[in-house]
């Protein structure tokens, strides 16, 4: 009896070794997003292969309205809570570094060389003072979504290739029953693509750019800047054929070309999926329209980076860069191409002669070549600006001049308060 006992005994010590073991083995790593159904399901995709190539890490996945989103971060990690990696677009970064909410990617586990060497080098806008905080698994740019079916009835061929072609095709695509506009020819949306359209696109189409090398000075005031306004919001003063808020809802642009009732809008790839599932009618992409025909081509690029947050510390900061290294792999960005729409990040994929070559996404990877991304201090502050300057003249008929020279004014405060 008392060998069995010992017996009993010894193998309770054993199985319970065996499980502190493995509980010690388990690692619980937690990501963060904000609401976007298409990249949810993805995460949750890749979540799973991960776990089924790493069962020693689990992976909880949690997300936020976007609205709330940067406020919800703001509170959690500085209060040690929240996520070990975490998503945010890369115009948030630098006010995100400077709070403390990131931490770089550590160079033993992320080679620096093989990221500049392997991604597009828009990823460089992952970097401060010289070090990554975070990957990208996509990238986007801008192109023309266009209705096929409203430009046959139109009797409009091809989409248009400059701006003034672009105008055109925009009035015959306009329809007014008395005062009141049942179909428009551009979803004009200053809060949509348009304020990235007005500062990275047609201002640098006009031969300027918006800021200084270093960051720090405003340069969007001068006479190209006020050019490339002004034809913007002639699209609605003078032209008609621009309705602003047109469609309800805050992607009322989007939504209203999906109902047929808008023409041509100006949109990220991101947007692809969602046109793509709602759209009833025959719809193509094309590449931006230009000043004139040979002109300067000009493009915004964007994307949502993952980055590790301080609380990911010794066995989780392993896991965790393990699963930021497995969601911007090449079987990552493939799926997320084919299930989100964006398009992938690392060179050797947007190589593909097949993307480059298809009709939706061919747009978008020609315009990676000269796209860039707007180096933000503060990603809402800056948006607020450009939307704001386009509102005044658009709603409240202030003088498109002196509406500009207000947003030259408010932005170069904005700069000089994160830098001083």
């Amino acid at each position: 009896m008392l060998r069995s006992f010992v017996r009993a005994r010894a193998l309770w010590v054993v199985l319970a070794a065996f499980a502190l073991t493995s509980a010690q083995a388990q690692v619980t790593i937690t990501y963060w997003q904000y609401d976007f159904k298409s990249k949810i399901e993805a995460i949750d995709e890749l979540i799973k292969r991960f776990e089924a190539a790493n069962p020693g890490i689990k992976v909880v996945h949690q997300t936020f309205p976007y609205d709330a989103y940067q406020q919800k971060v703001g509170s959690s990690i500085p209060a040690g809570q929240g996520p070990d990696v975490v998503n945010l677009f890369y115009g948030w970064l630098p006010t995100w570094v400077k709070a403390g909410y990131l931490v770089p990617l550590p160079e033993n586990l992320v080679n620096p060389k093989q990221v500049d060497n392997d991604f597009v080098s828009m990823a460089q806008s992952a970097k401060i003072d010289g070090k990554y905080y975070g990957l990208p698994t996509a990238v986007r740019s801008l192109a023309l979504f266009y209705n096929k079916d409203l430009f046959q009835q139109a009797g409009i061929g091809k989409p248009p290739k400059t701006w003034a072609e672009f105008i055109e095709v925009g009035k015959k695509l306009t329809v007014k029953q008395g005062d009141r506009y049942t179909q428009i020819g551009y979803g004009i949306s200053p809060d949509g693509q348009d304020h990235h359209l007005v500062r990275e696109v047609l201002l640098r189409q006009m031969g300027g750019r918006p800021y200084s090398d270093d960051g720090r000075k405003v340069l969007f005031g001068g006479p190209e800047g006020l050019k490339a306004f002004t034809m913007y919001t002639d699209w609605v003063k003078k032209h008609g054929i621009g309705i602003p808020n047109f469609f309800p809802g805050n992607n009322g642009y989007r939504d209203g070309f999906i109902a047929g009732r808008i023409g041509m809008i100006i949109d990220g790839s991101f947007a692809i999926g969602t046109i793509r599932s709602g759209a009833k009618f025959n719809w193509g992409v094309a590449e931006l329209p230009v000043e004139k025909v040979g002109g300067r081509k000009a493009n915004f690029g964007s994307f949502w980076l993952h980055s590790i947050t301080p609380l990911a510390k010794g066995p989780k900061l392993e896991a965790s860069v393990k699963f930021l290294n497995f969601i911007t792999s090449a079987e990552a960005q493939r799926y997320w191409l084919e299930k989100v729409g964006e398009l992938p990040a690392r060179k050797g994929l947007i190589k593909d002669p097949k993307l480059s070559l298809d009709p939706v996404y061919g747009p978008f990877i020609l315009s990676l070549s000269y796209a860039k991304a707007t180096p933000f201090v503060d990603e809402a502050a800056q948006r607020t600006v450009i939307v704001n300057a386009i509102n005044r003249v658009l709603l409240q008929n202030v003088d498109p001049a002196q509406s500009w020279k207000m947003a030259m004014e408010e932005e170069q405060k904005i700069l000089d308060s994160f830098y001083k």
